[in-house]
């Protein structure tokens, strides 16, 4: 049985004051892409800024442009049109090396099937992006980020030989070990059991709160959204609704 995750701070909540600094900026992002049938859009002139430490939901009904929105916001795929301003950086006019030194200093990404790479164990997963960084030791921090997320006794295994709830435990623990200013998660639960999945997001949120990292979130969970601080509604490719608590 793996290791019960180490104490952390309590889960954020909308009442909690929020700082006036912009971690994200948004300006008419729009994507379109071209169809045997004709042009398609995606996103459509959408725009909002994002404060340093908010926890913001990115909810709508599928198709409506939720997980591209996210894929633009950490610099995964380029515009159509418009701007995105992470963290002062205009990473939108950034060629595919510079989007990635971004991402490598400042983001962290959690994915809904995980992407973990097979052929690594826990640990290694977890220490890859502190290795792709050039840090001289990435195994002391991995160790103790997989201890925080339960997984202390399980450094060792492999994907295919952890549950769901693990793989996605092990994905956090390597999103949070480079102390990224910013989290990006595309459904994180989608994958995982009722109860497997309020696991997760409560684990997801209290190492948010204790990081004090800024959290974007894609969901199609109205109650998830709801302990968010705000949720950004997307119909249709546009923003039709920014609902703050």
């Amino acid at each position: 049985m793996a290791d019960a995750p180490a104490p952390l701070a309590a889960a954020p909540r909308a009442t909690q004051s929020r700082p006036s600094a912009a971690a994200l900026q948004v300006q008419g992002l729009g994507k379109r892409v071209m169809l045997p049938s004709g042009e398609l859009v995606i996103l459509d002139g959408v725009g909002f800024d994002v404060a340093a430490g908010e926890v913001v939901a990115i909810v709508g009904a599928s198709g409506s442009g939720k997980s591209t929105l996210l894929s633009l916001l950490a610099g995964l795929d380029t515009p159509s049109g418009g701007a995105v301003t992470l963290d002062g950086e205009p990473i939108s006019t950034l060629d595919e090396d510079g989007r990635a030194r971004v991402r490598g200093d400042r983001v962290g990404f959690v994915f809904q099937n995980f992407q973990l790479l097979p052929s690594l164990t826990a640990l290694e997963n977890v220490m890859l992006p502190l290795e792709l960084r050039g840090e001289a030791d990435a195994e002391t921090p991995a160790r103790e980020m997989l201890r925080k997320v339960g997984l202390g006794e399980r450094l060792g295994h492999y994907p295919k030989q952890l549950s769901g709830g693990e793989q996605q435990r092990v994905a956090l623990a390597r999103a949070f070990v480079t102390r990224p200013s910013l989290l990006f998660a595309d459904e994180p639960t989608g994958n995982l059991d009722t109860n497997t999945g309020q696991a997760i997001i409560e684990l997801l949120f209290a190492m948010n709160a204790e990081a004090g990292t800024t959290l974007v979130l894609v969901t199609h969970d109205d109650h998830l959204a709801a302990r968010c601080h705000r949720t950004l509604r997307l119909d249709s490719g546009r923003l039709v609704a920014d609902e703050r608590r």
